[in-house]
């Protein structure tokens, strides 16, 4: 988004503590450095403290919603106003507390792409793209306006206005609009959740080469675990305003360690359990799912007999059979009753009751072929690098 129209959202925001003098000149090709305090006025039941860095290129920002990851991108941007802490990119400061230090929208040069993008509906392509740059000469604007135009594929789309393009050709005018002002650092919030997959992998790839050439942070909001792993270098998940765990996304969602990552990763099944076993020569355990009798084989940690643990296990890493099973590597084999079905697009949900409720999915042809129907009698089978420990 053009500064300018960040000025106009910018509202009734708080006024500047001090203004900086912003040096002009290309954007500084380095990372973003924040720590923010901060209780916004619409929901004083909520607070964000984060503490954390993102290097140039993508940093995906996960969490349910309300954790704080619009909030985190409106403080960088200059719409909200953080009770404390410090915001900057490189030697940039955008924002210091202590030091009275609060850039006001106009002069921070962030690029920033909400949700319902906000184009202008009367303006053409080509003059929403052009609407941030009213201060640099007509040579340049238009030498900017044309790279842009071209980086992103909508060239020829630039005598028509919003209402005669496609739902993804808006987006990439969005992006353009924002980049063209050559900005220290772009927020994307959820801008492409409602294109289909092929669509909006074509627009991150084009958006990916041109950050190859300009290199800056891009924070990043989805709620997608398959964006995470396409896109980011690194992953924060927030929660309740916290910041959870940071690292790369196999780090963060491959293995995770606190439940309300697992959550977000695509874990439907956690539970209590109960270390009963260690099996050091075999590298496992043997746990008890609590207040049951189904004890599972898992990876073996650093946690003694009678200690309390959570596992985690993706519904997707779950087998089904209609006969006892034979010869399988796999260490768990758990006999049950399917519960219910619920188709959700091409997948469907199997609960199944083994002592537990397990939740399981699998395609329409392998519930057709195995003739699924609640009460029919199943055994589920997990490997033991299936179950993810964490701790309570």
């Amino acid at each position: 988004m053009a500064n300018g129209e960040l000025a106009q959202r910018s509202g009734t925001t708080a006024e500047p503590l001090a203004r900086a003098s912003a040096p002009p000149g290309a954007a500084l090709r380095t990372g973003l450095a924040a720590r923010v305090r901060t209780t916004p006025s619409v929901d004083p039941a909520f607070s964000l403290d984060v503490d954390f860095s993102a290097p140039t290129g993508f940093t995906i920002l996960f969490g349910a919603s309300g954790a704080g990851k619009t909030t985190l991108l409106n403080c960088v941007a200059g719409l909200i106003t953080p009770d404390s802490g410090t915001i900057a990119v490189g030697e940039r400061v955008f924002f210091d507390a202590q030091s009275r230090i609060n850039l006001p929208v106009a002069q921070r040069r962030v690029g920033y792409v909400f949700q319902n993008l906000a184009l202008f509906p009367h303006f053409t392509v080509q003059a929403n793209v052009a609407y941030g740059l009213d201060r640099i000469g007509a040579q340049e604007r238009k030498r900017r306006v044309a790279s842009v135009l071209e980086a992103f594929r909508i060239a020829p789309l630039a005598t028509r206005r919003p209402r005669e393009i496609s739902g993804g050709e808006r987006q990439r005018v969005a992006l353009a609009r924002s980049l063209v002002t050559d900005p220290c650092i772009l927020l994307l919030d959820e801008p492409l959740a409602a294109l289909d997959q092929p669509t909006k992998s074509r627009i991150l790839d084009d958006l990916r080469v041109w950050n190859e050439a300009h290199r800056i942070p891009i924070l990043y909001v989805t709620h997608s675990r398959d964006e995470v792993f396409a896109l980011g270098e690194q992953v924060l998940v927030l929660d309740h305003g916290r910041m959870v765990v940071q690292g790369t996304p196999h780090q963060v969602m491959g293995a995770p360690r606190q439940e309300t990552v697992a959550q977000l990763a695509g874990f439907e099944n956690i539970y209590d359990a109960v270390v009963e076993a260690s099996h050091e020569d075999r590298g496992t355990m043997t746990c008890r799912l609590a207040q049951s009798k189904v004890s599972l084989e898992t990876p073996l940690v650093n946690a003694r007999v009678g200690s309390v643990l959570r596992i985690a296990i993706r519904a997707g890493d779950i087998l089904l059979a209609t006969h006892p099973p034979e010869g399988l590597s796999a260490r768990n084999v758990l006999p049950g009753r399917v519960a219910g079905l619920i188709q959700k697009d091409v997948i469907v949900a199997a609960r199944v009751d083994c002592g537990v409720r397990l939740e399981v999915h699998l395609t329409l042809a392998a519930r057709d072929a195995l003739q699924l129907a609640p009460g029919r009698e199943v055994w589920l089978v997990v490997k033991t690098h299936s179950c993810h420990l964490m701790a309570v």
